[in-house]
């Protein structure tokens, strides 16, 4: 366990000696603290021990970042760890992602410990994966956990890459790492407080007072690092604004406003809701993105070519992915294809097709494998 900068520095000189790719794993708090960095970081290479880092004690992560600079990698579900490493100044060349690598390879449970235990015939507890990792003292229990979750990964790694180099995905598979390691961060929600789990909510008044509470509850939550749904559910949240209390007497008396702090911080959310009940500044409709097609859920009633195209161009690219062992939506990301179906590009050649997949984002070799078996179904439905 590693705790200050001085560690860190001896950690580096350890990796740095080691040999192959680098086992690399990161424990948040996720539904206990406010944001989402890392509370634990593990790092495993051959030929040493499993490192465990504590970044709350932590300044200076630069020795790490250097002893793993050009190294490759070993990540299970990457996407979920490369941000909260990013913010600690962790940023790999090279990763080799082996849930990715087993989605690829049409295995049906991609978790660590199935593919750990198909793979190498070993069998992983995974007692401690939602546990909140803010807490200190770590428990020596949860220490153990998270060291083997990289001490294996060297070893997964090699069993993995053997697996998609029997299925020929290699190349596949490399085209999807480099993608997760290079995907930018999504652009922050103009409007977070409408994508409230659950939220019906349509009144321009009664969006005013779900706003209202959702920034109150937000800025708590924030001064006390703690995850808003641990303060005030969602469900309890809307509650509230559903039924539209008179006072905050009648507030404390909903038995579907709950939470921690639903009544401990009574009067900040009477405040809130009152704000909203009083306010000029009536929110409008939520703005439509001017790049966005409509729902495909409706198509078949308001749009039916357009729904006998996606469904047609739907079951080729199916029938591609189950030959190829694969889910679909590895084959071909599902907005991309219904963007396709909503507006083919005319004549539908093969060619205009890669280019529209191309604009879209798809990488090679999907664009490979799709623009041909998609050309003649939008040939058919022109």
């Amino acid at each position: 366990m590693i705790t200050d900068d001085a560690g860190v520095r001896r950690a580096a000189e350890l990796l740095a000696a080691g040999e192959g790719p680098v086992g690399i794993d990161a424990e948040r708090a996720s539904g206990f603290r406010y944001g989402s960095e890392a509370y634990l970081v593990q790092a495993y290479r051959r030929g040493g021990e499993a490192l465990l880092f504590d970044p709350v004690g932590i300044t200076d992560f630069s020795p790490l970042a250097d002893a793993l600079a050009g190294e490759e990698w070993i990540l299970h579900a990457a996407s979920q760890d490369l941000p909260c490493l990013d913010e600690i100044g962790l940023r790999p060349e090279r990763i080799f992602d082996t849930e990715l690598a087993a989605r690829l390879l049409g295995f049906e449970r991609v978790g660590l410990g199935a593919i750990v235990e198909a793979l190498l015939g070993i069998r992983l507890e995974k007692a401690h994966s939602a546990a909140d990792w803010s807490q200190r003292p770590l428990p020596e229990p949860w220490l153990e956990y998270a060291a083997l979750d990289v001490a294996l990964l060297p070893d997964l790694r090699d069993a993995v890459h053997a697996e998609l180099e029997a299925q020929q995905k290699l190349e596949i598979a490399e085209q999807e790492f480099a993608a997760v390691r290079d995907r930018l961060p999504k652009p922050p929600i103009a409007e977070p407080w409408r994508k409230l789990a659950g939220n019906r909510i349509r009144s321009p008044r009664q969006l005013a007072m779900l706003r209202e509470l959702w920034t109150a509850r937000d800025e708590l939550a924030r001064e006390r690092d703690v995850a808003p749904g641990r303060l005030i559910p969602d469900a309890s949240v809307i509650a509230a604004v559903a039924a539209n209390p008179r006072s905050a007497g009648e507030l404390a008396r909903l038995q579907t406003f709950k939470g921690r702090a639903s009544r401990s911080e009574l009067n900040r959310w009477w405040k809130a809701i009152l704000r909203g009940k009083t306010t000029e500044d009536l929110p409008g409709p939520q703005r439509r993105d001017p790049d966005a097609i409509p729902h495909h859920r409706g198509w078949a009633q308001r749009h039916p070519e357009a729904a006998e195209r996606l469904a047609a161009a739907r079951a080729v690219v199916e029938a591609e992915a189950e030959r190829r062992r694969m889910p679909v939506e590895n084959l071909l990301t599902p907005d991309h294809l219904r963007r396709l179906a909503w507006q083919p590009p005319q004549p539908p050649t093969t060619d205009a097709i890669a280019l529209r997949l191309r604009e879209s984002g798809a990488r090679e070799w999907q664009i490979a494998l799709t623009a041909p078996i998609l050309a003649p179904v939008f040939v058919d439905h022109s």
